[in-house]
C-alpha cells in the first residue's frame, strides 16, 4: 500500500465506509515478505517512499518475476511495475496476472494504470527514433506512478526547426526528460528554453566513438545550461521515476 491508499483506507474508517476490523486487516501485513530464498519483497516501501517497489526484470527468471509480482497483488497493491522484462517472462506472467506490455520499452504493468495525481506534466522527448525504446521506459515509468505524459519524440538538434515547433509543450511542462544518444545536445537545448527541471538520458545509440553512450553521458554531465540533472546510460526508468518525484512535489 502507498500513502495515498493508507490515507483513503483512514478516511473510510473516519467516514463509518470501512469497519475498524478491515482496517487493520489491510494493515497487518508484514512489511517484508522472503520468497524462497531468492527475494524478501518490500511491501512497505509505497508506505515509506511514496511509490510502492519496482520489478527490475533484467537478470530474474520468469517464475521469479511472477513470483514477487503475485506477492505483491497479494499484499493489496494495484499497480505493479516491471522493467526490462524477456519475451519468457512476460508469456508466463500474462497468464496468470492481468499485464499489459510494452515491447519497445520492454515494460509490463500489471494491474491498473493510475489516474495521474502529478502536480503538471511530464515531457519526454528524444533526439531520435532509435532513442525511443529508452524513452519509452521513461515514459512508461511516468505513467505507471501516477503523471500525464506527453512524448515528444524524434526533435534532436541535427533539425532544429522539429523542436521549436513544440514550444508551447516545453514551456508548459513541469518536468522534461531529455533522451538523447550520439554527442547528446537534446537536454542542452531543451535546458536553454525550459523554466522547469531537465532530465538528461545518455543512451547507447551511436557509432563507434560514442563509447555506448559514454560520449552522450560526459557531454551531458558538462552541459553549459542550468537545471539539467543527468542520470545513467539507457536508464529510462531512472529518469521517469524522478520525474514522477519531481512532478508531485508541492
Amino acid at each position: 500500500m502507498d500513502k495515498q491508499e493508507i490515507t483513503a483506507l483512514l478516511e473510510g474508517v473516519a467516514a463509518g465506509t470501512t469497519t475498524v476490523e478491515e482496517a487493520v486487516l489491510r494493515l497487518k501485513t508484514a512489511p517484508i515478505r522472503e520468497l524462497e530464498g531468492y527475494a524478501k519483497v518490500d511491501l512497505h516501501r509505497g508506505l515509506r517512499q511514496g511509490v510502492p517497489e519496482v520489478i527490475y526484470g533484467q537478470g530474474k527468471a520468469p517464475e521469479q518475476i511472477l513470483g514477487i509480482a503475485r506477492a505483491m497483488r497479494e499484499a493489496g497493491q494495484e499497480t505493479v511495475l516491471v522493467t526490462r522484462m524477456s519475451d519468457e517472462a512476460v508469456a508466463l506472467v500474462e497468464k496468470e496476472l492481468p499485464l499489459r506490455y510494452d515491447p519497445r520499452s520492454r515494460t509490463g504493468i500489471i494491474g491498473k494504470t493510475p489516474e495521474p495525481t502529478g502536480k503538471g506534466t511530464v515531457v519526454v522527448a528524444t533526439g531520435g527514433t532509435s532513442d525511443i525504446p529508452v524513452a519509452e521506459e521513461a515514459a512508461v515509468t511516468a505513467e505507471a506512478l501516477g503523471n500525464r505524459v506527453t512524448r515528444l519524440y524524434d526533435v534532436g538538434v541535427s533539425g532544429i526547426h522539429r523542436l521549436l515547433s513544440h514550444v508551447d509543450e516545453i514551456m508548459s511542462a513541469r518536468v522534461i526528460v531529455a533522451v538523447a544518444g550520439m554527442e547528446g545536445a537534446l537536454p542542452s537545448v531543451i535546458g536553454g528554453l525550459a523554466d522547469c527541471p531537465v532530465i538528461a538520458v545518455p543512451t547507447s545509440v551511436g557509432y563507434g566513438a560514442s563509447l555506448g553512450g559514454i560520449a552522450a553521458l560526459l557531454s551531458m554531465l558538462n552541459s553549459c545550461a542550468s537545471g539539467v540533472a543527468v542520470v545513467n546510460i539507457d536508464n529510462g526508468f531512472g529518469a521517469g521515476y524522478m520525474a514522477s518525484v519531481i512532478n508531485h512535489l508541492n
